[in-house]
This record gives structure tokens, sequence and C-alpha cells, in this order.
């Protein structure tokens, strides 16, 4: 029977008691109906993973006593960055959970010329860490034991004038749904075959894709443009479409490309 997985925001060691957040314990005691003895397996994203069994069950919380620890590496060889344009609606959180099930190492949100949503600095701080709660959810699910960098919401030109150079072995794409390439990811046809790529860092626009300035300025930071095929997409599709081809030819997906 595989075991619940629960995420604790501290410190972790064997033989320890520690009490489950309000949330996690909300839904391990009503929606689980867990009881004394059940056993959990405990990560704090540090890449460590500890069995637990449950102590006392009082109400809505929840004691865990911390048993063996063990290290359980689930992550790719392949950092990969998405810059993703905020959809609106609840489309974002599918793009995080899912970014975080296919392995995605850190997540910038951003706000684009053509974006419909707009968020002042405090509702910018609350949909971080909101976001912040899905990648956490996603990892109990996926297995995960470190958790994907999610960062506050700001605006596109600002991430770009902070970026530092280039690496030659990080390789930086924006897609443009107008481009006419019937290739997966124009981008990769170009790449050098003796460099070995450690990462990428992927840009997805907002419906309709980036304005024609900010793609200027996206080519001013050395990202090239890209397209998905002949098939225009929704953003949160061709984020993961996007993700999906980069872990497949780089990442621990490889072995699809490689069948038999």
């Amino acid at each position: 029977m595989r075991l619940t997985r629960v995420f604790v925001d501290a410190d972790l060691s064997s033989g320890v008691l520690v009490e489950l957040a309000r949330d996690s314990a909300a839904h391990v005691a009503k929606v689980l109906r867990a009881r004394g003895g059940d056993e959990l397996l405990l990560f704090n994203g540090d890449g460590r993973e500890f069995s637990g069994a449950i102590e006392t069950v009082k109400g809505s919380r929840v004691f865990v006593s911390i048993g063996a620890v063990r290290i359980v590496d689930r992550e790719s060889p392949f950092e990969l960055t998405l810059v993703q344009c905020v959809p609106r609606g609840d489309r974002m959180d599918f793009i995080v959970q899912k970014a975080t099930e296919l392995g995605v190492t850190r997540i910038v949100p951003v706000l684009s010329q053509r974006s419909v949503v707009r968020l002042d600095p405090a509702q910018a701080a609350s949909k971080q860490a909101h976001w912040r709660a899905v990648a956490i959810s996603a990892c109990e699910q996926c297995g995960r034991n470190r958790l994907p960098a999610v960062e506050t919401p700001l605006p596109l030109l600002h991430y770009l004038g902070a970026i530092i150079p280039r690496a030659s072995n990080m390789l930086r794409m924006v897609l443009e749904p107008d481009r006419s390439e019937k290739s997966q990811l124009a981008a990769l046809e170009s790449l050098d075959p003796s460099v070995r790529l450690s990462g990428a860092i992927v840009a997805i626009g907002p419906e309709g894709g980036f304005a024609a300035e900010e793609l200027d300025a996206f080519d001013i930071s050395s990202f090239s443009r890209s397209g998905l095929g002949p098939r225009i997409m929704r953003t949160e599709t061709a984020a993961i479409v996007a993700i999906a081809l980069l872990q497949a030819r780089f990442g621990d997906l490889s072995v699809l490309s490689h069948p038999g």
C-alpha cells in the first residue's frame, strides 16, 4: 500500500515528535480518517524523507513520531526554469501543479503587456504563497523531496532586466505561437551537438503571445524564438508540452526517446 506523503515545514530528525500543520492535519484526520499507529512519509524539501507513525489524533491536531530517514533522489538532472505569463482564472494552479510533477526546478510567474491579470504587491505575495502550496501538494503526490522555487509574480521586463548573462550550456527560448516551424522545438535544431546542456529557461506568453517589443527584449537577453508546430496551443498546454519535450530530450524522461 502506498503511504501518504506529508510536507512538514520544519527541521526533521529521527526520534522526534512533530505536530502536523493545520491544513495537513485536517486532511490526515478528517479526509483520510487516520488513527494512532497509521504510517506516513514525511519530507521538508531538503531531499530526504522520513518514515513516520501517528502517535495521537486530537480533533484536528495530529502528532507524528519521526522514524528512519532515507535519501531519495527524484530530481531531474536537467535544471529547468519555467517563465510563465500568469493566465486568468485558476489555470496557473494547473501549470504549477503539472510543472512540479514534470520536475521543473524554478517557476517564475510574470505579467506582460497583453496580460489580463494585474496584481498589486499584496496580491502578488498572496498568489506566490498560494502557488507554493500548490507545488507542495504536487510534491506530496508525485514523490519529489525537493520543492521547486516559486517566485513572486513580477513584470516581464523587470525579470529580463535582472537576468544574468547566458552560460554556454544553458538554453534560453521563448515560445512564439505564430512561428510556422513544424519541428517540436525550433530552438533545439540549431544546438551545437557537442554542447551538453545542463538546463534551460523556457518562457510562455499569454494567450496571443508576447508583444513585439517584449520579443525584442527576449532577443537582447539571448533567448531563441521557437514554435511548437502548426497548431496554436493555449498557454497552459504550451507550458506542459514544452517542459515534457525538454525533459524527454535532456532530463529524466529521456527513456521515452530511446525505445527498446
